[in-house]
């Protein structure tokens, strides 16, 4: 009996541990739902963290470029200023060569900065001329002072002037005396000025300024010479821009320092003019005026009004036709067009604070293309999904797949609108370059409101929001249209197999 039961029991716990695992035997089925749900919530994880990065960066970027009229440079058009056009000759009045105006050109760049325009434009125009333009100047005359100064610094001792008039003026105490040409040497220039300050004139009862020069070793060395000479007999130097003497101070003592003060009756502005120019360095060619024009921040503001006000109606055609078209998923495009449309403010704010960009007609021109173009790829993304849709895919599939391939398709034509911008920028001149900039910003700030809104987005809401609101969201013929071809594929089935 006992041998009897022993396979019984065995067979029995067997059995006991089978049944007891009989559910177990389910959970390898519902382990891979576990999973798929697992890695569902991962990709929800993934969408709504991308959003919430983006929202902190739409953040920034508000908060960057408020206000937009202090934050996003206006150049000249719109900002009004001055457009100055200068010819440069040579001391013989021939034509200069490419090496003479490359550094002229730069020059005048270093003392158009220096007037506190960063946004300014100087940019050499054919063989000779140089177009300078210097938004929020009201004074033409005043810029053509100062950009156009040759700025040759010399010293000179008086006993080395041989213009007898010349003299007679400044033993007078006459300011603003002109040598003539051959008349005097020099025993130094400005190429040994190593800094330039300005200062109020330690001997000025009416509150002028004087410019002071700091000189190199050589300098100091060749200036101590000539004062310890001339130092017995109050020896006179005349300091002398231009060929304009400035002022010829008496020499009292030796100096050995490399100090040097030149007065003259400076104003501020005077005496910030004459720093400008002597520390841009003199001009290896001479500028005369040639062309100037104003323009006041009147018309410039009209053009951005009209600018602005073509925008809001493009955009508000674009929003009533999504609306009409699209229903529902036209707020995702309208979330689209509104997140590009901060990230792009946000760059152009970035820029201007590096003085790197400022707005122009041609660059607003820019912008209104590029605004456009983001809402062809936003579009794009939307046709491709509600036609994944009527393929038969689900709602979930189709945003994935189809914002993919619409995606992919904004891609290609955005890549060629930015070859086109990118080539205007490097190879045009004046404001067509900011038309180019702006329509190559744009591009960059429309790839990533795709990747990182427009589909996030959709796929959030393909999740379960469409799906339970068809119609609203105006996909409900899309639905009814792939379930009319796959009855019709049924249908045809049925026939065959009959």
């Amino acid at each position: 009996m006992k041998d009897d039961k022993e396979p019984q029991d065995g067979a029995t716990g067997i059995d006991r541990w089978r049944k007891s695992e009989g559910r177990g035997e389910r959970r390898p089925k519902s382990r891979p739902r576990r999973k798929r749900g697992h890695r569902m919530g991962a990709h929800v994880r993934r969408y709504v963290s991308t959003l919430v990065v983006l929202v902190v960066a739409l953040g920034v970027c508000v908060f960057g470029f408020t206000p937009l009229s202090e934050r996003i440079t206006q150049g000249l058009d719109i900002r009004g200023g001055v457009s100055v056009i200068m010819t440069a000759k040579t001391s013989d009045g021939g034509t200069p060569s490419a090496e003479q105006m490359q550094e002229a050109t730069s020059i005048v760049q270093q003392r158009v900065n220096s007037l506190g325009s960063s946004e300014t434009t100087v940019q050499q125009q054919g063989a000779d001329s140089i177009l300078i333009q210097i938004p929020g100047a009201t004074n033409a005359d005043d810029a053509i002072k100062t950009i156009g100064q040759t700025g040759h610094l010399e010293f000179v001792r008086l006993d080395d002037i041989g213009d007898a008039d010349a003299l007679a003026k400044l033993d007078a105490g006459t300011e603003g005396v002109k040598l003539k040409d051959g008349t005097y040497e020099a025993f130094m220039d400005g190429s040994h000025i190593t800094q330039v300050t300005v200062a109020q004139a330690s001997n000025s009862a009416t509150g002028t300024y004087a410019v002071n020069i700091k000189l190199d070793d050589e300098g100091t060395k060749d200036f101590a010479e000539v004062t310890k000479e001339l130092a017995p007999t109050n020896g006179r130097i005349a300091i002398v821009l231009d060929g304009v003497v400035k002022s010829a101070p008496a020499v009292q003592s030796e100096i050995s320092t490399g100090e040097v003060s030149i007065t003259g009756n400076f104003s501020l502005d005077d005496a910030n003019s004459l720093k400008t120019v002597l520390d841009s360095g003199s001009l290896p060619v001479t500028l005369t005026y040639s062309e100037s024009r104003v323009v006041g921040p009147t018309l410039g503001q009209d053009s951005l009004t009209q600018g602005v006000t073509a925008i809001v109606v493009g955009v508000a055609i674009v929003v009533v036709y999504l609306f009409v078209f699209y229903r529902g998923l036209g707020l995702l495009t309208l979330g689209s067009l509104g997140v590009f449309a901060v990230l792009y403010l946000g760059l152009l704010a970035l820029l201007s604070h590096f003085g790197a960009f400022a707005l122009t007609l041609p660059g607003l021109a820019g912008m209104v293309l590029t605004t456009g173009s983001a809402a062809d790829s936003s579009i794009l993304v939307l046709e491709r999904f509600r036609e994944e849709i009527r393929m038969g895919r689900s709602v979930k599939n189709s945003s994935v797949s189809g914002a993919k391939h619409g995606i992919m398709t904004s891609l290609d034509a955005d890549a060629v609108t930015l070859v086109t911008a990118i080539a205007l920028f490097a190879f045009a001149v004046g404001p067509v370059k900011g038309f180019g900039l702006t329509l190559a910003l744009g591009i960059a700030c429309d790839v990533v409101t795709m990747f990182c809104f427009k589909a996030p987005a959709l796929r959030l809401l393909a999740l379960g929001a469409i799906e339970r609101h068809p119609k609203f969201w105006g996909v409900d013929q899309d639905l009814a249209e792939a379930a009319r071809r796959k009855e019709e594929k049924l249908g045809k089935g049925g026939v065959a197999n009959a």
